[in-house]
């Protein structure tokens, strides 16, 4: 009888699931025609038009129960991203307008564990009534727009905050990636926090604006606590302070996170993720110069040792020094606060503090 009671009660578990994930999937189906109608759009009218009928029907959608953690993975043109703690999921979207301007929108799910909720806020793209940079905190109804693409869970005190990394399309010319700090008063989202510490001096996000023609790469890598980006300089002396003109120039700073705040590092080394174990890589066999495969093990080789494949050279490589003892981890440490300067062509200032 034990047996039919728990078999009749995992089938009705089953049954509501398969209720849940149908629902979801059919709802999924509605936002993919309806994200590709506002893609298809000829005009402001019509991009108008058909943005508030996909917005009205994800924000319905995003109420279901099962959508916090729904894949979403039709909405190619849709940022669905989620917190790495699980409990925070924003969803961003753009509209390119006739003039090439954009507008942003964006939806954030907050998961509230205590009381088994879920919360739901809407950021207000209000980009014309701001500063081109807004510096100060904002609230929900003051969003200067953008594509977000990671979020990084960090502590403040006792608060919870997300570090933000995103994208601006911006205009014709340029594109702008964004670091910002997303925190909630109550239920109510904010924008800005001063834990962004640039040589001498704090701020509450951080701005990058480059050329449309390049790529600038700002990504977070957890294996090493920091965001690391692409420098910025531009193409020639003669365009400095035109940001337009602004490109990567093959160096690297990062923001390392180090006591609640993200600390500026200039000139750090980007480092490859580690990939397979072994290689299997064509060498020459000396005796007979043919090539031959052989399996390497995946990992940097001294072309000065005389043992190493096709090894004996002179040259000598400089690598970062990433696996340091606990007394050079303390050197690190207090050289963070230094707030050392480059000799390199300055960084757009996209990025400069903003008071």
């Amino acid at each position: 009888m034990k047996n039919i009671l728990l078999l009749l009660l995992l089938l009705t578990c089953l049954s509501v699931f398969s209720q849940k994930d149908s629902l979801m999937i059919s709802k999924e189906n509605e936002l993919v025609k309806a994200l590709a109608a506002l893609r298809k759009s000829n005009n402001d009218s019509d991009k108008i038009s058909n943005n508030k009928k996909f917005k009205a029907l994800l924000y319905e959608t995003i109420q279901l129960e099962g959508a916090f953690d729904y894949s979403f993975s039709g909405l190619k043109t849709l940022g669905a991203v989620k917190s790495d703690d699980e409990m925070i999921r924003v969803f961003s979207w753009n509209v390119e307008m006739d003039d090439h301007s954009q507008k942003y929108f964006c939806f954030i799910l907050r998961k509230d564990v205590r009381r088994r909720k879920i919360y739901i806020s809407e950021l207000v793209d209000n980009s014309l009534m701001l500063p081109a940079r807004p510096d100060g905190v904002l609230d929900a109804k003051n969003w200067y727009g953008a594509l977000y693409y990671k979020i990084i869970p960090i502590e403040k005190g006792s608060k919870d905050m997300y570090t933000l990394l995103g994208m601006d399309a911006n205009n014709s010319m340029s594109n702008i990636k964004v670091i910002d700090v997303l925190y909630f008063t109550g239920n109510s989202p904010r924008l800005g926090s001063p834990i962004f510490k640039m040589n001498d001096e704090t701020v509450k996000r951080v701005f990058f604006e480059y050329s449309k023609k390049a790529y600038m790469s700002l990504k977070y890598e957890a294996e090493y606590n920091r965001i690391i980006y692409d420098h910025l300089s531009p193409e020639t002396p003669s365009m400095t302070g035109f940001y337009s003109y602004y490109v990567p120039d093959f160096s690297y700073d990062a923001f390392i996170y180090y006591k609640s705040k993200w600390i500026l590092q200039e000139a750090v080394v980007g480092i490859n993720k580690k990939g397979n174990e072994k290689l299997k890589v064509y060498v020459q066999n000396k005796k007979n110069g043919k090539l031959e495969l052989k399996e390497v093990n995946n990992k940097w080789i001294d072309p000065s040792d005389k043992n190493s494949v096709n090894g004996g050279n002179t040259h000598v490589a400089r690598t970062p020094e990433l696996n340091m003892d606990d007394k050079n981890k303390k050197k690190f440490k207090i050289n963070l606060f230094k707030g050392r300067r480059t000799r390199r062509a300055p960084q757009s200032y996209s990025t400069i503090p903003m008071k």
